[in-house]
């Protein structure tokens, strides 16, 4: 998909799950992976079911005080302590919910997606580079490799944006992992659930594929993946 289609399909609101199907002998020799909602469950959720009395209240806290681009924030380096010590200046009445989004973190990791890590193994039995491309606080990331230690050894190279001071979708960090590991875009699959993260490494001339499920994926890597 060229890239100003994939711009254009994330603001049309368009599904960019399907994908070509690639084969063996074409010039892609890379996938590179998101890692929280495509290879491990991630969910604020998980701790904040137990502190709001219903999932309205919840919701709305979600939406409004520890938002997505709040979190953002510490996944492009800022500090934790920071990031909630203003949060929670702004909001008193939630004081103690904002502070559990650090104290509480941990908890927030659900289990790896199923069948994801094997994907990622096979791959590279097939002789395909690996990579990760994670929008990542550098503060919590250590978590993730305590509880996922496969981490550590599925992949050729893992570019986290809270180590680095910018977060997807801001194309710098995209140009980090290219210049990083030599990742030709042309010759590389691009594999997230966010869709103006897709957009802008479609942009960049990856193969992009929005992430929904394992077996969405399969079908779409076609001849890619190991038979």
């Amino acid at each position: 998909m060229p890239a100003t289609e994939a711009f254009d399909a994330v603001k049309a609101g368009l599904d960019l799950v399907s994908l070509p199907r690639m084969n063996r002998r074409a010039a892609v020799d890379t996938v590179v992976f998101d890692f929280g909602g495509v290879l491990i469950d991630w969910d604020p959720r998980y701790v904040y079911r137990t502190m709001f009395s219903t999932s309205d209240e919840m919701e709305r806290f979600l939406d409004s005080v520890c938002t997505p681009d709040w979190n953002l924030q510490m996944d492009a380096g800022r500090p934790f302590a920071e990031g909630i010590a203003e949060l929670s200046e702004r909001h008193p009445e939630y004081e103690a919910e904002i502070a559990a989004f650090w104290h509480r973190w941990p908890e927030m990791l659900g289990d790896a997606i199923p069948g994801m890590f094997a994907l990622v193994e096979s791959l590279r039995e097939e002789g395909y580079r690996t990579f990760g491309l994670t929008n990542w606080s550098a503060e919590t990331f250590p978590y993730a490799l305590e509880r996922f230690p496969q981490l550590r050894w599925c992949f050729d190279g893992v570019v986290v944006s809270g180590l680095e001071g910018v977060a997807k979708p801001d194309p710098a960090v995209f140009r980090i992992l290219m210049d990083r590991y030599h990742v030709v875009p042309e010759q590389s699959l691009y594999i997230d659930d966010n869709p103006a993260n897709v957009a802008t490494a479609g942009a960049l001339g990856f193969h992009p594929h929005v992430f929904v499920d394992g077996d969405r994926l399969r079908t779409a890597l076609g001849d890619l993946m190991a038979r």
